[in-house]
């Protein structure tokens, strides 16, 4: 007999009866995972930031700034709105945290000068004095070939006068080329099939009106004379066309470093390109104005304006990587000023006489230019809107 005090036997066999079963091994303690209230369990990514982080890791891991990534998912369909199913007040606090996620080795520094995260556009004196000089060139390509043939009227003959005309409108390609290859006029996708049509137009503008006045008496009847001062206008403001594109991309991307929400910024841009528009517009009816008193002219060039302007926004369009929308609208300024002679040469035709009643009523109402005024003019005033809503946006402004 033992002792119930004795050390040898444990505590717990002293309290429980002798009759008392053990407990059975099968049976698994309770598990404490815890329910949502509806009862079904959680689904769904506890983390969406990293799903889109794995959706977009290129975008990210190119990204020298959070700007290139906030233009990069807005791209993509991504709005403020959206970015609110990501936890993130707008697209601009999603892409600082994209960019903060993203391993610094994979990404390379970002050059120039810097304001916070965002890098501001540093002054270059030194670029922007060397396609000011390319964009001169045209101008005084055309502006000397116009010197050559007044000086010698009456002196060469019609064919050397050809020759010299020639030669200065090769030298005037070859500036506006070299013009449009550097600078911000530069279109970095490349323009398409817009010089085509931008020849076709330059081609009218000279010699257009001659044409249809030919035509529409019963012609045309031979060589037609040419109207060279909207082609020396335009020549002429290709520099004023480059400092305002100039100067809207520096305060278009000024506020882009300044914005907080896609909203905000849309709302700074569209009164900025309206303001380079009036700008240069205001810039070429001077040079108009001159080109034309100095050769001789007496009309208002109205359809040489719309015509600038027509190329002023496609091409600025295309410096931002939208060539697409302008090669339209010349297209069908292109098409308008071809139906024009096209119709009035179809209804001499039996039977298709009304086919020349809206030419007859244009013409009668604003003379021969009214065709290329209205051609030019409604393509441009198309293209400016689309430009508004196309340039709000944050990704028509990355650098690369």
């Amino acid at each position: 007999m033992t002792r119930p005090d004795d050390p040898a036997i444990p505590a717990s066999a002293q309290e429980r009866p002798a009759s008392a079963p053990e407990r059975p091994a099968e049976i698994r303690p309770r598990t404490t995972a815890r329910r949502t209230p509806g009862g079904a369990s959680r689904r769904g990514p506890a983390d969406p930031v990293k799903t889109l982080l794995h959706h977009h890791r290129d975008l990210c891991e190119r990204a020298v700034d959070p700007l290139e990534i906030a233009a990069g998912l807005e791209a993509h369909g991504l709005t403020d709105r959206t970015a609110a199913r990501y936890r993130h007040r707008d697209v601009f606090a999603l892409a600082e945290e994209l960019y903060a996620r993203v391993p610094p080795r994979t990404r390379a520094p970002a050059a120039g000068p810097t304001t916070g995260s965002v890098p501001v556009p540093g002054p270059d004196a030194d670029a922007r004095a060397a396609w000011t000089l390319l964009a001169l060139l045209p101008g005084a390509a055309c502006l000397a070939t116009a010197g050559v043939l007044r000086v010698t009227e009456g002196v060469l003959g019609d064919g050397t006068r050809a020759l010299v005309t020639v030669v200065g409108a090769v030298l005037a390609c070859l500036a506006l080329r070299a013009c449009l290859a550097r600078g911000p006029l530069r279109a970095p996708e490349g323009a398409g099939r817009a010089g085509m049509y931008g020849c076709w137009l330059l081609s009218y503008a000279v010699y257009g009106e001659e044409l249809l006045a030919q035509v529409m008496t019963g012609g045309p009847d031979g060589p037609w004379d040419g109207t060279p001062a909207p082609l020396l206008g335009l020549a002429a403001a290709v520099a004023p066309a480059a400092w305002c594109a100039h100067l809207f991309t520096v305060h278009a991307q000024r506020r882009l470093a300044g914005s907080r929400a896609l909203e905000e910024f849309g709302a700074g841009v569209r009164p900025l390109l309206l303001a380079s528009v009036t700008l240069f517009l205001g810039a070429l009816l001077p040079l108009l104005l001159l080109a034309d008193l100095g050769l001789g002219g007496s009309g208002t060039p109205v359809a040489a304006a719309c015509l600038g302007v027509l190329f002023f926004v496609a091409r600025l369009l295309a410096a931002h990587g939208l060539p697409e929308p302008g090669t339209a609208a010349l297209a069908a300024a292109c098409a308008v000023e071809a139906g024009a002679p096209a119709l009035v040469l179809a209804a001499r035709l039996p039977g298709l006489e009304p086919l020349a009643q809206p030419v007859n009523a244009l013409v009668s109402t604003g003379g021969t230019g009214a065709v290329s005024a209205l051609a030019c003019g409604g393509a441009a005033v198309g293209l400016l809107l689309h430009a508004a809503f196309a340039l709000s946006r944050a990704s028509a402004h990355t650098r690369s």
